[in-house]
C-alpha cells in the first residue's frame, strides 16, 4: 500500500511509533479505519492538565510520546503521585462514568484520544480491543501490587534505584532495543526530585542522596538535571531487588 494514497488520519496511524505495543495493535486495517474516524491527536506541553479526578469521563486516549502523572485527591485537598504513564500506555478507565484519576503532563505529550462513548461502542463491537485492554488492566494490577511491595518493603536506594530501572526498561522498550542483558539505557528524569520524593515515599534529599550515591558507585550517570544514562541495567537491577529482565 503507498502512503501517497491514504487520508491524512490512516497515514498517521499508519506511521504511529507505538501502534504495534498500543491497545489498538489488536486491530486489523478494517477496525483501524474505524478508529480512526474518532481518534484525535493532541499534544500538550509540562504542567498541562489532560484530566481531573471525579469528573465525566468524556475520552480515552493512547500516549504516543511523553509521561504523564497520575494523581488522587484526598477530602482535604491533598495529592499522591499513584502512577505514571508512558508510551504506548492507555489511559482512562472503560465503563466508569467519571475519570478515576487526575492526569496531568509530566513532560511534553502527545495523546491519541478517542471519545468515550464512541470508543466504548467499539470496545463491544471488537473482541480482540476488549482483549488487549483486558491485559492492560492485569499489566496495572500487577504493577500496582509491584509498587505496593516498593513502598511497603523496600529500603530508599532500592526504591531509587528501582524507579530508575522503570525509565531505563521503558527507554528500552521504547526504542525497540533487544531484550537482552545487560545493556545501557539511557533517558531523561519526567519528575522533579519533588515529585519522585512523592512517588516514592521518601523525602527529597534522600532522594538526592541515593542518586547521588548511585553516581558515585558507577550505576548511573547524570549528563544534567534530568538526563540519565545506565550503563549496565543488570547491575541497577540488583541493586533494585529486580531480575534485569522484568517486565
Amino acid at each position: 500500500m503507498m502512503h501517497g494514497v491514504l487520508p491524512e488520519p490512516l497515514l498517521r496511524c499508519e506511521n504511529c511509533a507505538v501502534r504495534n505495543q498500543a491497545v489498538c495493535g489488536a486491530m486489523d486495517a478494517q477496525q483501524i479505519t474505524r478508529l480512526n474516524a474518532i481518534a484525535r491527536r493532541r499534544k500538550l506541553v509540562a504542567g498541562q492538565t489532560i484530566m481531573s479526578d471525579q469528573d465525566k469521563a468524556e475520552f480515552f486516549a493512547n500516549v504516543v510520546s511523553g509521561t504523564v502523572k497520575l494523581t488522587k485527591t484526598m477530602p482535604d485537598g491533598r495529592q499522591q503521585i499513584v502512577g505514571l504513564l508512558f508510551s504506548p500506555d492507555f489511559l482512562g478507565r472503560a465503563y466508569s462514568p467519571n475519570n478515576p484519576y487526575f492526569a496531568e503532563a509530566a513532560t511534553d505529550v502527545e495523546i491519541c484520544c478517542f471519545p468515550h462513548d464512541a470508543f466504548e461502542k467499539l470496545i463491544n463491537e471488537f473482541p480482540d480491543l476488549q482483549s488487549r485492554l483486558f491485559e492492560r488492566t492485569l499489566d496495572e494490577l500487577d504493577a500496582a501490587r509491584d509498587w505496593m511491595l516498593l513502598l511497603g518493603r523496600k529500603t530508599a536506594e532500592e526504591k531509587v534505584s528501582s524507579f530508575l530501572m522503570l525509565l531505563a526498561r521503558r527507554s528500552l522498550l521504547i526504542n525497540c532495543a533487544e531484550p537482552q542483558t545487560p545493556q545501557p539505557s539511557q533517558f531523561e528524569l519526567p519528575l522533579t526530585r519533588t515529585d519522585m520524593a512523592d512517588y516514592l515515599g521518601l523525602t527529597i534529599e534522600t532522594v538526592s542522596r541515593q542518586l547521588t550515591k548511585l553516581k558515585t558507585r558507577g550505576l548511573i550517570r547524570i549528563v544534567n538535571n534530568r538526563l540519565v544514562q545506565v550503563p549496565d541495567t543488570e547491575r541497577l537491577a540488583a541493586i533494585a531487588g529486580q531480575d534485569s529482565d522484568a517486565a
